[in-house]
Parts: structure tokens; sequence; C-alpha cells
């Protein structure tokens, strides 16, 4: 499976254990929103992409599909 920003927010969502509705809250978004940046049908705001890299402790790089680590 070929990495998008989708697919390592969902990465990053599933290892917190957590679903949509729960990542969305800390991210102040909705679920739909979660589940349109996971399908590739929107992408976040660079504000999510650096609240995401904070709290879950992982480089806005991996998240971009930068590096892989």
């Amino acid at each position: 499976m070929k990495d998008t920003i989708g697919n390592r927010i969902k990465e990053i969502r599933q290892e917190a254990k957590l679903n949509q509705s729960e990542f969305g809250k800390l991210l102040n978004v909705s679920q739909d929103t979660v589940s349109l940046w996971e399908n590739g049908k929107s992408l976040p705001l660079v504000e999510h992409v650096i609240t995401i890299a904070n709290t879950f402790n992982v480089s806005s790089d991996f998240i971009l599909c930068i590096k892989d680590f």
C-alpha cells in the first residue's frame, strides 16, 4: 500500500487506539473531516498537521510522507 497523508493519519490514530470521532475531538474537527483525510478526499490544514505531530510525538515530515520516521 502506497503511503499517503491519509494513511499516515489513520496509522497514527489507530496506534493511539482512537476512533475517528475521538481523534477529531483532539483536533477540534468532526469525525467526517477525519474520514475525508483518511480517504484522501481532503487534506488537513497546516495547523492540524502541527497538532497531530505534537500530540502524537511524530514529525510533520512523517505525516506528510517526506520521511518514514
